[in-house]
């Protein structure tokens, strides 16, 4: 891709958070700057609250209710994963299969593979839409155990296109008189192409017809598959901020590597904060230091208020060593109410300016290795 060599890296993220105000960053000038790639401002931006599938700690995960709930508790941005239906129309689910979150089974019992499951890509739109969605069913997750998520199989959820979450999401930003931003996935790009779908360019299609099409758009673009984030930004020359999503801590060369091409780094908890020491004390990881070196944000998954990690007692802990020590740019959260609670009064709280930015803090952490070693002894599952 070629080098712009005097663009403007225009900061992404606009806040208005307790009456503060917070405008839209300042940009910074990069002349080793992709042409597309954009970048914040890293003393002046406070991190971006990302509803995870949408409020998906009240209501089943990437509902239109969720997304409804997400945007009246304040999320800066609603994530949705998108898969093709048959007909090749992207519809916002985040699993390939429909087992887990549906009723499929029976409505459709002769469409199941021999696998034992059912693909979104097998079934047309309009026999999506006679599903009814549900909590997940599957066992294994730790805050199922809390008993604190919606109760399964109770409701009548569908499933919802792109098209429809952002015309719902554009409709409750007029209403509201707030802009909340959508964060798109492209879910298993390479499995789309062996059923002769091209879900990468249906989705900007998509993104594109509705008004997200520039790089000051509020909007991100995600993927696991860096090859894929590299084809968007190159062939398909997508112009919106891209994020590759890793469960795997990257090296500075890979930093490096992937700051050709995409704007910041989706990444797991634990790549930030690696371990809580037996005192209570965080290790907190270079990543962010280095992804920001590079005009990279940061962004972590999953923030889950009634599944905390290893060793972490306290969910404001947790947030301020992610973001006042750790320095990360934004966090998914199943639960985002809690987060823009903590936020805004961290930022009331504070008396001497921002007190997020991990670049001009000024304040002492322990720090740990910037390898795949310095991951806690019980992983976050890495299906985001």
């Amino acid at each position: 891709m070629s080098v712009c060599r005097e663009k403007l890296w225009f900061a992404v993220i606009g806040l208005t958070v307790m009456g503060f105000g917070l405008n839209d960053c300042m940009g910074q000038v990069n002349d080793a700057a992709p042409a597309g790639v954009v970048a914040v401002d890293q003393t002046t931006a406070a991190p971006v609250v990302i509803a995870h599938r949408g409020a998906s700690g009240y209501v089943p995960e990437h509902t239109t209710e969720a997304a409804v709930l997400a945007h009246a508790m304040g999320a800066d941005y609603i994530e949705q994963d998108v898969v093709l239906s048959k007909d090749g129309v992207a519809v916002v689910l985040h699993d390939l299969t429909l087992n887990d979150v549906s009723d499929v089974a029976q409505i459709f019992p002769d469409r199941v593979r021999t696998d034992g499951r059912w693909y979104v890509m097998d079934l047309t739109l309009a026999e999506l839409q006679r599903l009814t969605l549900t909590e997940r069913r599957s066992e294994g997750r730790p805050w199922k155990q809390a008993g604190t998520r919606f109760p399964l199989d109770q409701g009548r959820f569908r499933i919802a296109t792109l098209e429809e979450h952002l015309r719902l999401i554009d409709g409750l930003n007029r209403s509201l008189g707030r802009t909340a931003g959508v964060y798109v996935e492209i879910k298993d790009p390479a499995r789309h192409r062996a059923a002769g779908l091209d879900s990468s360019a249906e989705i900007l299609k998509v993104l594109k017809s509705a008004g997200y099409d520039s790089a000051s758009a509020p909007v991100f673009v995600q993927c696991f598959d860096e090859a894929e984030v590299r084809r968007l930004r190159s062939e398909l020359k997508c112009p919106l901020p891209l994020i590759w999503l890793t469960a795997k801590m990257p090296d500075e060369t890979k930093v490096r590597e992937v700051a050709e091409f995409c704007d910041g780094l989706g990444v797991t908890l634990n790549l930030v904060v690696a371990d809580v020491s037996q005192q209570g004390q965080p290790t907190i990881t270079t990543l962010v230091e280095t992804a920001h070196r590079y005009g990279l944000q940061v962004h972590a998954w999953t923030f889950r208020a009634d599944a905390l990690p290893a060793g972490v007692q306290d969910a404001d802990l947790l947030l301020e060593w992610l973001t006042v020590q750790g320095g990360v740019d934004g966090i998914f959260a199943d639960q985002p109410d809690v987060v823009v609670r903590w936020r805004n009064q961290r930022l009331a709280a504070d008396g001497k300016g921002n007190p997020f930015r991990l670049l001009n803090a000024g304040r002492r952490r322990t720090r740990g290795p910037q390898s795949d070693s310095a991951r806690p002894s019980q992983p976050e599952n890495p299906q985001k």
